[in-house]
C-alpha cells in the first residue's frame, strides 16, 4: 500500500496537506517541464520550463473553513501538473492555516489574517503565530531579487451573504491601474480601497515585498464538497490567464468603494445594531447608530454608508465591520 509520503504534493495537494505529510522527494519535474518544490506544509513552488514573465503567490485557506477558494486553487494545481493550464509565471501556492482546515474551523487560537507585519510576536502562545511568521518568511523569500512583476492574490469566502457575491479588497499601498484591469478581467463586481494599514497577509505582502496584492471574496463559507465552483469560473479564468502571461481581456463593470471607518470591538460589552442576516454592502442613511461599546458610539456621517463584514462575535480588539462609501471620479482618476 502506498503511503501519502510516497506521493508528491501534485498528486493531491489537499490530502497531502491535511495529512501533514512530508514527501519522500521534495522536488521534481512534470512531463511538461514544470518544476515543483515542496517548501513546507501547504507551501508548493511551481516554476515554468522557460524564464518566467512574472511571479505570483496565490493563497487560500488563511481561514481554515473557507473552502471554495481552496478547491479552486487545488484544481488549478492539478491542471498545471497535467499540462492543462499553461504556466509562464513562477508561482507559490499557499494553503494558509492547514491545522484549522483539518479541524474545519476559521482558526484555532487567533485569526491568522490579523497576525502579520510582525503582530505574531505579540502573541507567542498562539498556535497561529508561528504560521504567520513562516508565511511572512516564505513571501519574502519568494520575491527576493525578483525584478519582473510581482503579484499576490489571496482568496477568501465571507461569513455572511453579500449584495456583491464576489468582490475584492485592495491594501492601503495603492490601487494601480494594472490591478483594476485584472479585477475587471476576473469579473469581480466590486472593490474596496483601504486607506489605513492593517495586519493582514495582503497588506504585509503589498508593503514588505512590494507586490501588487489583492484579497478576493468569493461567495460564502461552506464545507468541503458543497461549493459550486462554476459560480467563480470568471475569477478562476482570470487567475489562469494571469499565470499564463496573458493580458487582461475584459472591461466588465466594477463598483468601487472606499473604506471610511473600521468599527472595532473594544470590549465584551460591544453591541452591533445590525441584524444577523443583514448582508454585506447593506446601505444605511446618515444618522443611523450601528455600534456602541461603553461611551463609544458609531453613527453614519455620510448621506449613505454601507457595512461590510459585520461580525460582533470577533475577539475584543478586532474588526467588527467596515463602513464604505462610493468612490469619487477624482479618486479613480488618480490611479497610477
Amino acid at each position: 500500500m502506498t503511503s501519502s509520503a510516497d506521493l508528491s504534493p501534485l498528486d493531491d495537494f489537499l490530502d497531502f496537506t491535511l495529512a501533514g505529510s512530508r514527501p519522500s522527494t521534495a522536488s521534481g519535474v512534470t512531463a511538461s517541464g514544470i518544476r515543483w518544490t515542496w517548501q513546507g506544509e501547504g507551501l508548493l513552488l511551481l516554476e515554468p520550463a522557460r524564464p518566467p514573465v512574472l511571479s505570483v503567490i496565490a493563497s487560500a485557506g488563511i481561514h481554515g473553513n473557507e473552502t471554495a477558494p481552496i478547491e479552486m486553487l487545488l484544481r488549478l494545481v492539478a491542471d498545471i501538473a497535467r499540462a492543462c493550464a499553461p504556466l509562464a509565471a513562477r508561482m507559490l501556492v499557499i494553503l494558509g492555516n492547514a491545522a484549522a482546515m483539518r479541524a474545519g474551523v476559521r482558526y484555532r487560537d487567533d485569526d491568522l489574517n490579523r497576525l502579520f507585519s510582525g503582530r505574531h510576536a505579540q502573541l507567542p502562545g498562539s498556535r497561529e503565530a508561528p504560521r504567520a511568521a513562516e508565511l511572512e518568511a516564505s513571501a519574502r523569500r519568494f520575491f527576493d531579487g525578483v525584478t519582473h512583476a510581482r503579484w499576490y492574490i489571496d482568496m477568501h469566502t465571507a461569513i455572511r451573504a453579500s449584495v456583491f457575491e464576489q468582490f475584492a479588497l485592495l491594501p492601503h499601498t495603492g490601487a494601480p491601474r494594472a490591478m483594476f484591469d485584472w479585477l475587471r478581467d476576473a469579473r469581480l463586481q466590486a472593490v474596496l480601497l483601504h486607506k489605513e494599514k492593517s495586519h493582514t497577509f495582503v497588506h504585509f505582502t503589498a508593503q514588505a515585498p512590494d507586490a501588487l496584492a489583492v484579497t478576493l471574496e468569493l461567495g460564502k463559507v461552506r464545507p468541503f464538497g458543497e461549493n459550486d465552483l462554476a459560480r467563480f469560473a470568471a475569477a478562476d479564468a482570470g487567475l489562469r490567464r494571469l499565470i499564463a502571461g496573458d493580458d487582461a481581456r475584459a472591461d466588465a463593470p466594477l463598483r468601487v468603494f472606499t473604506v471610511v471607518v473600521q468599527i472595532d470591538k473594544r470590549s465584551e460589552h460591544f453591541v452591533l445594531d445590525v441584524a444577523s442576516d443583514v448582508p454585506s454592502f447593506t446601505a444605511f442613511a446618515r444618522g443611523a447608530e450601528l455600534a456602541r461599546d461603553g461611551d463609544y458610539r458609531y453613527r453614519v456621517t455620510h448621506d449613505e454608508e454601507r457595512i461590510v463584514f459585520p461580525n460582533p462575535k470577533v475577539k475584543p480588539g478586532l474588526r467588527a465591520g467596515l463602513m464604505v462609501i462610493d468612490t469619487t471620479e477624482a479618486t479613480l482618476g488618480s490611479l497610477g
